[in-house]
């Protein structure tokens, strides 16, 4: 394995590995990993806390592979030759980006010092600016792997550039959430362009690492007791950051708190009376957890925390989920034990409602808000055509929404990328 080069030094274009050093991962009190067998679709109703244990945490990664962040190498590769084939559906798809304003070669970033943003983004000084200009970047990016265009990739340098110059913090309400959903998608398209491009100097990596490191690890690195899609958007943000920066500490610090989440976020009939809590919480008594949970008191087995919300922030906390165990994935770190089970139950529950099937009445009041976005390619592509698990609405659903584009926050082009694609996971 060679070892990637400094954070000041350039990187050469092709896949590096970064070699840490080998890490104890603490697993006292784990709960035993998900079985591949699947549990029928149990329900319990409220009777009390479930016994709280901490997850079984998979070897950590001994190298990162870059580029790693949710799209790999050999998996670029393949999209790319899928779109220069005309073949669909990554013809649509690679269609649908290049046409978004997103791929605008004459965008102007707008960075700001201090980007504010309350509840909904409201005020706005600066956060869909943010974000658009991240997942900007992103596209960039992917149309300079894709077309070999070196425009695209400058332009994604541009605007990482640009905020990295300038950016300093994020104030009110919604800091540690709008950090998550842009700090989520900065590394992808940072991640893209250092290990593939040649022209972004070390300079301009040093200033970009700075950034990273200074103004976004620090607001999402220890989490968050918000609704789950808030914690589980953070940690993606985290472990994005983390194998950009080589940073093996704290991306075993998102990792472990990203494992807690995701069982606190899907229940499993195997869980117990009641779904299970975060240490720290603060959720000790039933009558807390199903306040937490929207007021729902029967539990079953696919049921997210925010699932009588409503299913546009569901789907925020299931793109996350998909997100992190991916890119875990990609990085030689297999978390599908004990995530998998759960993101295949949390896919296909909601996946059921938004094609149409009427809600029972103990189900959210027997009314549900719909929407779950562009949310499941990553998780179906991994669960279905990388394991072979039937997933017959999660199928239906994805195959009817594509090509999938963007939400605009965090959520970008994942049927292109994700598609049916069985090269996501580097093979050595």
């Amino acid at each position: 394995m060679r070892k990637v080069p400094h954070p000041t030094a350039p990187s050469p274009a092709g896949r590096k590995r970064f070699r840490r050093a080998p890490v104890l991962v603490a697993a006292a009190a784990a709960l035993g990993t998900v079985v591949a067998a699947l549990p029928g679709a149990g329900s319990a109703s409220a009777a009390g806390p479930a016994a709280q244990a901490a997850p079984a945490v998979a070897a950590a990664p001994t190298t990162f592979t870059h580029p790693g962040v949710l799209v790999s190498l050999p998996q670029l590769a393949y999209v790319k030759s899928k779109v220069q084939a005309n073949a669909e559906p990554w013809k649509d798809a690679y269609t649908q980006m290049i046409g978004s304003s997103y791929a605008s070669l004459s965008r102007t970033p707008k960075p700001r010092a201090d980007v504010e943003c309350g509840s909904y983004s409201n005020p706005d000084n600066g956060c869909t600016d943010e974000r658009q200009d991240a997942i900007a970047a992103y596209t960039d990016a992917l149309a300079w792997y894709i077309t070999g265009n070196s425009a695209y990739a400058q332009k994604s340098i541009d605007l990482m550039n640009a905020w990295a110059g300038t950016i300093t913090e994020h104030t009110n309400s919604n800091a540690p959430l709008q950090t998550g959903w842009a700090g989520s998608v900065w590394p992808r398209a940072a991640e893209i362009i250092r290990y593939t491009y040649s022209g972004w100097s070390s300079a301009d990596i040093t200033k970009f690492s700075a950034m990273l490191r200074d103004v976004y690890l620090p607001e999402v690195i220890n989490g968050s007791n918000s609704n789950g899609n808030w914690e589980l958007t953070m940690m993606e943000a985290a472990v994005g950051i983390s194998v950009f920066l080589n940073d093996s500490a704290d991306y075993d610090k998102a990792i472990t708190r990203y494992l807690n989440r995701v069982q606190a976020y899907v229940y499993l009939s195997t869980d117990g009376s009641l779904p299970k809590t975060v240490p720290g919480s603060g959720l000790n008594t039933s009558a807390q957890i199903i306040s937490y949970w929207q007021g729902q008191s029967t539990f079953v087995t696919g049921l997210t925390q925010e699932t009588c919300r409503d299913f546009t922030h569901t789907g925020y906390g299931i793109a996350s989920i998909s997100d992190v165990v991916e890119t875990a994935a990609i990085q030689g770190q297999d978390l599908y034990p004990q995530v998998g089970e759960r993101l295949r139950q949390a896919l296909g529950f909601q996946s059921k409602y938004e094609l149409g099937t009427t809600p029972p009445s103990w189900l959210c009041g027997g009314q549900l808000n719909l929407g779950l976005g562009p949310v499941t390619e990553v998780g179906f592509n991994a669960l279905h055509n990388r394991m072979g698990i039937a997933m017959t609405n999660t199928q239906t659903l994805t195959e009817s929404q594509r090509p999938a584009g963007t939400n605009s926050l965090f959520v970008a082009w994942e049927t292109l990328t994700n598609a049916d694609n069985p090269d996501v996971v580097p093979t050595s």
